[in-house]
């Protein structure tokens, strides 16, 4: 990159930046999202909160069925996205 294209796009830096954390907490919150403990975690909680009465059946069977799927999903974080960067 040349002096004269690297101070044309001197502006944009803190766009690229916000950009480049932007996706990193995106990578982070799918990570998150799909690790099979949290899933684990969370079905446990839906259970506790339905035995309690926070929540009714037909809730409890709904984001069960959201949770199970998302366990049963073949597509796992791998720690990078596809496409460029």
């Amino acid at each position: 990159m040349g002096l004269v294209s690297g101070l044309l796009l001197l502006p944009l830096a803190p766009v690229r930046g916000t950009l480049w954390v932007a996706d990193h907490l995106l990578q982070e919150a799918e990570r998150q999202m799909n690790d099979p403990r949290a899933v684990q975690a969370r079905l446990a909680a839906l259970e506790r909160a339905l035995e309690e009465g926070a929540i009714d059946e037909a809730a409890f069977e709904e984001e069960e069925e959201r949770l199970l799927a998302r366990l049963a999903s073949p597509v796992r974080y791998t720690g990078h996205r596809g496409g460029a960067s």
